[in-house]
């Protein structure tokens, strides 16, 4: 008997080892496909998503590290393809939509989650999350405010969820209602949480979107800054440790370096390429992270704020571009 349960230990064991090395082989394949030009960022974001429900991802533990980082070199790469000049007209027609949709959002999000009694921090990481730059902003603030890591770990997933469901309709809308593509970039910019899929929608709507939307999204990234400061205060926490977005200038010195070196725009092209494959990988990544778990986590009065916040700024930046860009 005790040789027959010892088969049957081995047996299962061996059977959950070939699931694991088929689910890692699996997830490496994919991973691979999205460094080549057939899949493009929406693809790679349901493929990503498909993965998580059904397979899961092998390496979970270090996705949040792995994300974080490739979007930074990737953002950096995109900022090759800029001219400096277009940047600096596309920043100063950015500038008053960025102050009144951060100032309004958060306001907004204030009264919303009072209103269905959320608990005062994740409401908050919420909150700066879809008003700046989201799960930017909200791995900025959260060690401001002293959230803990359920509540970070809730906000992003509500964060993340809505970005998904941004990356496939932005461009259908914009392409109906016929957006130029400066007024998509800013609409993309200012209504889309994450910088990940602000670049992955505006690539997809042209080269001009692209450009603008990276350069508003970056410039309203700094944003998190005086929004850290003044949530230290509000929360009465005096350690004031935030995270300065330091990847932002980089990616201006890889403009100036590409408008005024002309040896750097011969190779700008290959620079650009590269970010765009680790963008379509970051993206991948993201969906690969949003598990059952981490999507029924997120409970339903949470995402009834994220989504009341995100549908209120994102109609209202629409009519503003389409009436006043």
């Amino acid at each position: 008997m005790h040789t027959q349960n010892q088969i049957t230990d081995n047996t299962n064991n061996l059977l959950l080892q070939v699931n694991s090395n088929a689910r890692i082989i699996i997830f490496i394949i994919c991973a691979i496909l999205c460094l080549t030009p057939f899949i493009n960022p929406a693809a790679a974001l349901l493929m990503g998503l498909v993965i998580a429900q059904f397979t899961g991802h092998p390496y979970l533990h270090l996705n949040h590290k792995a994300t974080h980082l490739l979007l930074q070199i990737s953002v950096v790469g995109l900022g090759f393809g800029m001219n400096v000049h277009s940047a600096l007209q596309a920043g100063k027609e950015g500038i008053l939509f960025t102050i009144a949709s951060i100032t309004s959002t958060l306001i907004l999000g204030y009264f919303i989650g009072k209103w269905f009694n959320i608990e005062k921090k994740t409401s908050f990481l919420i909150s700066s999350g879809t008003a700046i730059c989201g799960g930017s902003a909200i791995a900025a603030i959260s060690p401001v405010i002293k959230a803990e890591e359920k509540l970070i770990s809730v906000a992003l997933g509500c964060v993340f969820i809505l970005n998904s469901v941004a990356l496939f309709i932005f461009p259908v809308i914009g392409h109906h209602l016929n957006l130029t593509q400066t007024q998509f970039g800013l609409w993309c910019a200012i209504a889309i949480h994450d910088t990940s899929s602000v670049v992955g929608a505006a690539s997809k709507y042209g080269t001009h979107a692209l450009e603008v939307a990276t350069t508003v999204k970056l410039a309203r990234a700094l944003w998190i800054i005086p929004v850290a400061f003044l949530s230290s205060f509000a929360f009465k926490n005096n350690s004031k440790k935030i995270k300065i977005p330091y990847f932002i200038g980089l990616f201006i010195l890889a403009m100036i370096l590409n408008t005024y070196l002309p040896a750097v725009a011969i190779v700008s092209p290959v620079f650009i390429k590269i970010a765009k494959s680790g963008l379509t990988l970051t993206l991948f990544l993201i969906g690969a992270g949003l598990s059952r778990t981490v999507l029924l986590s997120v409970g339903f009065k949470l995402l009834l704020q994220g989504i009341l916040l995100w549908v209120t700024i994102s109609l209202a930046a629409l009519y503003a571009v389409i009436h006043i860009v």
